[in-house]
């Protein structure tokens, strides 16, 4: 017998005992960006320009990461967090981007903010095979895993919300008049496309109006002024924050009162309506899947309650009205427990593999509605309510639409 060869296997059968003995020893895999103490984070959002209100979501995605390093992070690990300001000029944020992943070496790009931003960066992220995840945007595209596998949104489709105003138009007022504003890029058209699909054939005929404005325009005064010379009755409001509070400003200075659908990204109470004027803006409808701060309803809510002391002790700077603030906690909530299920797993592709492996309810997130994705349905949230301003707040109302 050969005694060598004997030691020599009787050792690595020791070895190999000593792996299966100690499985999460033998199981680390690390991407760049990862390793026994850190996961290191980037994210890119508008801290200045014309959408800075939007400002406050990545804040809050620091403050909640801030939360959870202080509770031990993730799997022992912590989060580092990398937030770049883009300003939302798509040429900037390829910048970032590139700076996030060359030069700072991040294991995933989360939640960047904005479509054309987005959009910018999309081919790039998946050659790179680097997670372009959660988005802050509701572009259909996002939603394409056999195109673009390491590309995930969050928020529901600005298609499918469309598809919502546009049956509830059907339903309440059959023949409208149908004015819409929108910003002319693929944020604007994306609702455009779902709100017209929804209409069917009646978008011919009962749309009667459609203005565009551009991200650069100081105002929208002169297109309300246009909508409202075109006798509509119903106005659909497809802005973001800045341009959605002129809008309604502007329509309640010129005595112009169309039932008025305004887009969800545009649906924080401190942000928009107050700015807006409080008294302008009752009877706007828009669309909730998240418990809006400023809603009595949630008052004795636990998740409400827990989300006010972790803003208090982790930003106390933020603002306690604006949905925003939600949304940040919301995603992070949802980002962790992506991280979580991929323990020492830190690979870009198990985090891709986890991602589209959620099933999951939020605290935040309204009754009715959950995070739910597979390898086949990059659409995390697919569930709304329609909702009406009181002058306080978003009064929800109706059925939960959405699969």
């Amino acid at each position: 017998m050969n005694t060598r060869r004997t030691w020599t296997m009787a050792t690595l059968g020791g070895a190999a005992a000593l792996l299966l003995a100690n499985p999460v020893w033998a199981q680390k895999k690390y991407d760049t960006g990862a390793d026994d103490k850190e996961i290191k984070i980037g994210h890119i959002g508008p801290y200045s320009g014309p959408a800075s209100a939007y400002g406050t979501i990545g804040r809050s995605i620091g403050a909640y990461f801030d939360k959870v390093n202080a509770e031990g992070g993730i799997n022992g690990r912590k989060i580092k967090f990398v937030s770049q300001d883009d300003g939302y000029n798509p040429a900037k944020t390829v910048e970032m981007a590139r700076k996030l992943v060359e030069e700072d070496e991040v294991l995933l790009v989360f939640n960047p903010l904005g479509t054309p931003p987005n959009s910018a960066i999309h081919k790039y992220m998946n050659t790179k095979k680097v997670p372009h995840l959660f988005l802050a945007t509701g572009a259909t595209k996002w939603g394409d895993p056999k195109n673009f596998p390491w590309t995930m949104g969050w928020q529901p489709t600005y298609q499918a919300e469309g598809l919502i105003y546009a049956q509830h138009i059907l339903e309440t007022k059959p023949n409208a008049k149908i004015a819409i504003l929108l910003q002319n890029d693929d944020y604007g058209k994306d609702y455009l496309k779902g709100f017209e699909d929804g209409l069917g054939d009646k978008a011919k005929t009962l749309i009667v109006s459609k203005v565009t404005y551009e991200v650069t325009d100081p105002t929208v005064d002169s297109q309300i002024l246009t909508l409202k010379a075109s006798g509509a009755d119903v106005f659909f409001n497809i802005t973001t924050p800045k341009f959605a509070a002129q809008a309604i400003k502007k329509a309640a200075e010129i005595g112009w009162k169309p039932v008025h659908y305004l887009n969800s990204v545009s649906g924080s109470v401190s942000a928009v309506m107050l700015p807006a004027g409080a008294e302008n803006g009752i009877g706007v409808l828009t669309t909730l899947y998240a418990k809006d701060p400023t809603d009595p309803q949630f008052a004795s809510d636990p998740g409400l309650k827990d989300w006010t002391e972790f803003m208090k002790k982790y930003y106390a700077a933020g603002n306690l009205t604006d949905a925003f603030n939600v949304f940040g906690y919301n995603v992070a909530q949802t980002m962790v427990q992506v991280l979580k299920q991929a323990g020492d797993d830190l690979t870009r592709a198990n985090v891709m593999k986890q991602a589209a492996s959620l099933d999951i309810n939020l605290p935040m997130l309204l009754p009715g509605v959950n995070v739910k994705t597979s390898p086949d349905d990059f659409y995390p949230i697919e569930r709304e309510q329609l909702a009406r301003f009181d002058g306080k707040t978003w009064v929800r109302s109706g059925k939960i639409y959405g699969r």
